[in-house]
C-alpha cells in the first residue's frame, strides 16, 4: 500500500486487493450477476473474446473502481466468483479481442459494456463520439478504431436481490376466448391522471396505483399490453432534435426495466405493479423487441453485443462480415440462430414470466424471429423454443406477423398456440365503415373470426387480435377526422408514417365545430369500436380511444414525449365520457353473451342433425344474401345471424348460447332491413344502436322492416317468449352499465 495515498484511496485500494485475492473461477451458469447470499456470480458469453475485464463502479456509476479479470473460460462463457460482492454492486464489461470488421469482430476494451443480463441500469446514455468503436469521421469510417474510453457515457449494471413479497395476488389466467387487450404506454397513461400522485406519474408506481387497474377493470378489459419497458436508448438523431424515443422500440438490455419509468432505483417496482394489476384481476402482457437492438450498423456505437461477441449476436452479410443484414429497417437484426443467442432471448423471457409474473408477450417484427438464414420458418428455433417450454408455452404469445425482410408477411402463419395482430382486420374495417366498395365480402371474414386466414391445425378464432387502432397509426379519434398525417412535430417534413390510413375527416380536416360533422365522427368511433368488440377474435384497443384521445394528426407520435400523446385526463368531455360509457356496455355485451366469443370457427355450413347453420349471412330483405349481392360492389349493407343453438364446442349437441342478429350499415342512407323469423323465437330485442347509443331496449315482430339509420351498426338479441337464462344475463350486465357508471 501507497502511504502517501488519501485514507479513502488507501482503503480502496486495500479493498480492491482482498477483492481480486479472493475471487474464485465460479460457474458459466446462470448467466449474467447472481447473487447468492454470499457474494455475486458473473458469467458473460462469448465465443471469440480473448479476455473479459468485470469492472466495478462507485454507487453512482460515476467512478471506475477497479478491473478484475474473469478467471476461467468455459463452454465460451467467461466466469468468475467474487464474495465481497453484493446486491448494490455497479458494474461493467471491457472485452478484450479482435477488431477486424471485415471478418465481423468489433472488439474493443476501450468501450465499457452492458451486461446482456444486466437486471438493473445505473445512469441514462448520454451521446458522444466515445460511443463508437471506430473515429468517427475517419477516412476508413467503421475500419478505424478509437481508444478512447466511454464509461463516462453508457448506463451501467447493478447487482440485485431479487427477494419479493408478492402476497396472495395470482396471475389471472383470462382465458383466451374471454380476452380483452388494451394497449397502454407507462408514461403516457398516468402523466396526466388527476388521480396519482405528481412524482408517481409516469412511472410503473403511478401504474400501481389502485384506480388505474380498476380503471381497467371497469371498461372490461382483461389484459394490460405495455409498451416496451426494457431498457431502451434515445437515438442520438433524435436527441439532436429535442426529441426521444417515446414508444421504446430500441433496447439495449432485455433483462432490465426501463430506468425512466421507475420512481425508485429497484426493480421491485414493476413487480409492485404487476401485483396490483394482478390484484384486480388484470393480465400484464409485454411488448418486446427481439428482432434489433439499439447498437445500429456498422456506424453504430459499440453499447453490449457488438463489443462482446458481434459475429454471433448479430446476422451478417455472409460475403461480407463488415456490414449487417437489416431486415427490422433499425440497421442490424438479432441473430436467433445462434444457440447462446437464442437462450439469451428464451432466458429473458423466462425470467419476466417466471421471476416478474408477466402474463404474455407481444413479439415486435416476430418474423425476424422465426426466420432462419434460408427464411421464415415456423418450425424454426426460437418457435420451437417457445412451443417445447414449458414456462413459455402457457403464457400469451401474440406476433406482430411481419417485417421489411424477405418473405416478411406471415399473418395467419405462425404456429398453434400464438394469436397474431391482424392487420387485414384493422384495413377492412376501416374501409367499410369509411364507405369503400366492395368491401362487404372481406368484412364478413373478419367479423367472423377471418377463418380464412386461421381456421387450419386447431387453432381457434382467438388468434386472430381485431383492432382498428395501435400506437403505430392515428388514434381513433383522428382516424375519423384527418384524410392525412399530419408529423411535422416529428421534424421530417411529414415524410414518416403510413400514407395508407384509410382515414375520413367526414367534411373537414381536424377539429371543428360543424354539430353534423361531430355527431357523424362520434357514430364512426362507436360504429369501429363495436366491431372490434363484437367480432369473433381477440379485440384490442388502444389506450384513450375510449374517450376520443387525439394525437392532432400525428400517425407516428414515436418521438412525442410530450401532451400530443400523453392522455389528457382533465380535459375529458361529455362526448369522451358517452362514448367511455358505450365501451363499458360493449364489453358487458361481449362478456354476456357467450355466442360472441365462441372458441369455434363460424362456416356457415348447415347441421343436418342439429338442424342448425352456426351462421346466416343476410341481405336487407331478410334473406339468405345471393351470389350476386356478394359480387355487387355498391352492397353496403350486412346482417350477420349467429344462431346460439349451434353447437359451441366440439360435442355434437344443441347448443343453448342466446341467438344474436348484427346489421352493419355503412350506406350514407336509412336503410329498411326485414328481421327475420327464427325458429323457436319469438321477437328480437334491440341492445347496441350506434346511432342511438342511450336508447333503451326495443321489441321487435318478426318480419318487421326495422330502419336501420346511415352508417350504424345494431346488434338485437332473440327472445324466445320465456326470458332464457343467456338473455337475461346479457341484459343484466347492461343495465348494470348503465345504472352504474363508473369514474375513470
Amino acid at each position: 500500500m501507497d502511504l502517501k495515498l488519501p485514507a479513502d484511496e488507501a482503503l480502496a485500494k486495500m479493498a480492491g486487493a482482498l477483492r481480486r485475492a479472493a475471487i474464485t473461477e465460479g460457474r458459466p451458469f446462470p448467466l449474467g450477476a447472481t447473487w447468492d447470499g454470499i457474494g455475486v456470480n458473473f458469467a458473460i458469453f462469448s465465443a471469440h473474446a480473448t479476455k473479459i475485464e468485470l469492472c466495478l463502479f462507485d454507487d453512482s456509476g460515476e467512478t471506475e473502481l477497479e478491473r478484475i479479470e474473469l478467471p476461467e473460460y468455459t463452454d465460451e462463457v467467461w466466469h468468475g466468483y467474487v464474495p465481497t460482492a453484493r446486491p448494490g454492486t455497479v458494474y461493467g464489461y471491457r472485452v478484450h479481442g479482435p477488431y477486424e470488421p471485415d471478418a465481423g469482430h468489433r472488439f474493443n476494451p476501450n468501450k465499457l459494456l452492458v451486461d446482456p443480463y444486466a437486471k438493473l441500469l445505473v445512469g441514462a446514455l448520454r451521446w458522444g463520439p466515445e460511443l463508437f468503436g471506430y473515429q468517427l469521421g475517419h477516412p476508413d469510417q467503421d475500419k478505424s478504431f478509437d481508444e478512447r474510453d466511454s464509461a463516462q457515457l453508457v448506463p451501467k449494471c447493478r447487482v440485485i436481490d431479487p427477494a419479493f413479497t408478492w402476497g396472495h395476488a395470482r396471475k389471472p389466467e383470462i382465458a383466451w376466448e374471454r380476452t380483452i387487450l388494451y394497449e397502454m404506454h407507462v408514461k403516457g397513461f398516468t402523466r396526466l391522471h388527476p388521480l396519482v400522485a405528481e412524482d408517481d406519474r409516469g412511472t410503473f408506481s403511478g401504474l400501481a396505483n389502485p384506480a388505474i387497474p380498476a380503471y381497467l377493470r371497469s371498461l372490461g378489459v382483461t389484459s394490460a399490453e405495455l409498451l416496451p419497458i426494457h431498457a431502451f436508448v434515445d437515438d442520438s438523431y433524435l436527441v439532436d432534435k429535442g426529441l426521444r424515443n417515446y414508444w421504446g422500440y430500441n433496447t439495449l438490455a432485455f433483462f432490465a426495466p426501463e430506468p425512466r419509468y421507475m420512481k425508485t432505483p429497484f426493480a421491485n417496482e414493476f413487480k409492485a405493479m404487476v401485483n396490483q394489476f394482478h390484484a384486480h384481476g388484470i393480465e400484464v402482457v409485454l411488448d418486446v423487441v427481439y428482432n434489433h437492438t439499439a447498437e445500429g450498423n456498422e456506424l453504430g456505437p459499440t453499447l453490449s453485443f457488438k463489443g462482446i461477441d458481434n459475429a454471433s449476436y448479430y446476422r451478417l452479410l455472409p460475403d461480407q462480415k463488415r456490414y449487417y443484414i437489416n431486415d427490422t429497417g433499425t440497421g442490424n437484426t438479432v441473430n436467433l440462430s445462434h444457440q447462446r443467442v437464442l437462450q439469451l432471448v428464451a432466458d429473458s423471457l423466462r425470467y419476466w414470466a417466471t421471476e416478474m409474473r408477466v402474463d404474455g408477450f407481444r413479439f415486435d417484427l416476430a418474423t425476424i424471429l422465426a426466420r432462419e438464414p434460408y427464411g421464415f420458418d415456423e418450425g424454426g428455433g426460437f418457435l420451437d423454443a417457445c412451443r417445447q417450454d414449458p414456462v413459455l408455452s402457457g403464457v400469451k404469445l401474440i406476433a406482430e406477423p411481419w417485417d421489411i425482410g424477405p418473405g416478411g408477411y406471415q399473418v395467419g402463419q405462425f404456429p398453434p398456440g400464438w394469436a397474431e395482430w391482424n392487420d387485414k382486420f384493422r384495413d377492412t374495417v376501416r374501409s367499410f365503415w369509411k364507405g369503400d366498395a366492395g368491401i362487404v365480402p372481406d368484412l364478413a371474414k373478419r367479423v367472423s373470426g377471418s377463418g380464412d386466414l386461421f381456421n387450419k391445425r386447431g387453432r381457434k378464432p382467438w388468434a386472430s387480435v381485431n383492432f382498428v387502432t395501435a400506437h403505430d397509426g392515428f388514434t381513433l379519434g383522428d382516424l375519423v377526422s384527418y384524410n392525412d398525417k399530419h408529423n411535422d412535430a416529428n421534424g421530417e417534413d411529414s415524410r414518416d408514417g403510413h400514407a395508407d390510413n384509410r382515414s375520413w375527416n367526414h367534411g373537414f380536416e381536424g377539429p371543428t365545430d360543424d354539430p353534423d360533422i361531430t355527431t357523424l365522427r362520434e357514430r364512426q368511433k362507436r360504429n369501429l369500436l363495436a366491431t372490434v368488440l363484437l367480432s369473433l377474435g381477440t379485440p384490442m384497443l388502444l389506450a384513450g380511444d375510449e374517450f376520443g384521445h387525439s394525437q392532432h394528426g400525428n400517425n407516428n407520435a414515436y418521438a412525442q414525449d410530450n401532451e400530443t400523446t400523453w392522455l389528457e385526463w382533465p380535459r375529458i368531455d361529455a362526448r369522451g365520457r358517452a362514448l367511455r360509457e358505450f365501451v363499458r356496455k360493449l364489453s358487458a355485451v361481449r362478456n354476456a353473451f357467450p355466442i360472441l366469443h365462441r372458441s369455434r370457427f363460424l362456416v356457415g355450413a348447415h347441421n343436418e342433425e342439429l338442424d342448425v347453420k352456426d351462421v346466416a349471412w343476410l341481405s336487407p330483405s331478410g334473406q339468405d344474401m345471393t351470389v350476386e349481392q356478394w359480387q355487387d360492389g355498391e352492397t353496403r349493407c350486412l346482417g350477420m345471424l349467429l344462431d346460439g343453438r349451434a353447437q359451441a364446442s366440439g360435442i355434437k349437441r344443441r347448443g343453448s348460447d342466446a341467438t344474436v342478429l348484427m346489421i352493419y350499415n355503412a350506406h350514407p342512407d336509412k336503410v329498411d332491413f326485414v328481421l327475420p323469423a327464427v325458429a323457436e323465437g319469438r321477437s328480437w330485442i334491440g341492445l347496441v344502436d350506434t346511432s342511438e347509443p342511450e336508447r333503451a331496449t326495443e321489441e321487435y315482430a318478426f318480419e318487421h322492416a326495422l330502419p336501420v339509420a346511415s352508417r350504424s351498426l345494431l346488434l338485437l338479441v332473440l327472445s324466445t317468449g320465456r326470458v332464457s337464462t343467456a338473455l337475461r344475463r346479457g341484459l343484466d350486465a347492461i343495465l348494470n352499465v348503465v345504472e352504474t357508471p363508473l369514474t375513470g
